[in-house]
């Protein structure tokens, strides 16, 4: 498996307005390597811990990208380095990731994570709660958070249309929220099987990690 030939396909197959972040999650340092050396600068990991120790080994101008549940007693650790924050699901999220990017005098960008699937187990917030977040008056005190954009995860499944239908429905969230907060840019939807899908359902950012390095063993825990 040819980790440089697997991102130069994906790469040639993305239009020019998207993003690719190289899902790294259980992956050695040496296969990032790998795939930094052909050209790859932005890795998105889903653990704190596991994301801090490749940070530390990685050159510096490598982008880190957290796209997992964050819980709020981990922020801390990544929030001197930590490029963008994919699964803000709360205020209460936010706020941490403000405090600790406070105390590095720095700004962290955050992605707003909404609910797009039926499945009760995916995080995120609903369209309404980002909109009354947005325009919260707690929202206004925060002064080091950007918020730039959504993410969304589709249901598991091998229902296309459904896929389909729920990425719509995280574009139509991004046009609403959009209209009342300029910033946005980003629409982070889309994985290894279903990425093309989400390009055309207007993704800007998409997360992949077995296409690239193939797939993932769990059972190593480095």
């Amino acid at each position: 498996m040819n980790i440089e030939s697997n991102l130069n396909h994906i790469k040639s197959s993305l239009p020019e307005h998207v993003t690719l972040v190289a899902v790294s999650k259980t992956k050695p340092v040496s296969d990032l390597m790998e795939a930094y050396q052909a050209g790859q600068r932005i890795f998105g990991e889903n653990k704190v811990q596991e994301m801090v120790e490749k940070h530390e080994q990685m050159p510096k101008d490598t982008q880190w990208h957290m796209i997992g549940h964050l819980q709020r007693n981990k922020v801390k650790y990544m929030a001197e380095f930590v490029d963008l924050i994919h699964g803000v699901d709360s205020f209460k999220l936010l706020k941490e990731i403000d405090k600790q990017a406070k105390k590095h005098n720095r700004t962290i960008n955050c992605l707003l994570q909404i609910k797009i699937a039926e499945e009760d187990s995916k995080f995120g917030m609903s369209s309404t709660e980002a909109k009354s977040l947005l325009t919260s008056e707690d929202f206004s005190t925060l002064t080091n958070v950007s918020i730039v954009g959504v993410m969304g995860m589709a249901t598991f499944t091998d229902d296309t249309n459904q896929i389909e239908q729920e990425f719509k429905r995280l574009k139509l969230a991004f046009e609403d929220l959009k209209s009342i907060h300029t910033k946005l840019e980003i629409i982070s939807m889309g994985m290894s099987g279903d990425y093309q899908l989400a390009i055309d359902c207007g993704s800007t950012m998409v997360r992949v990690g077995s296409s690239i390095f193939g797939v993932r063993n769990y059972s190593m825990n480095n």
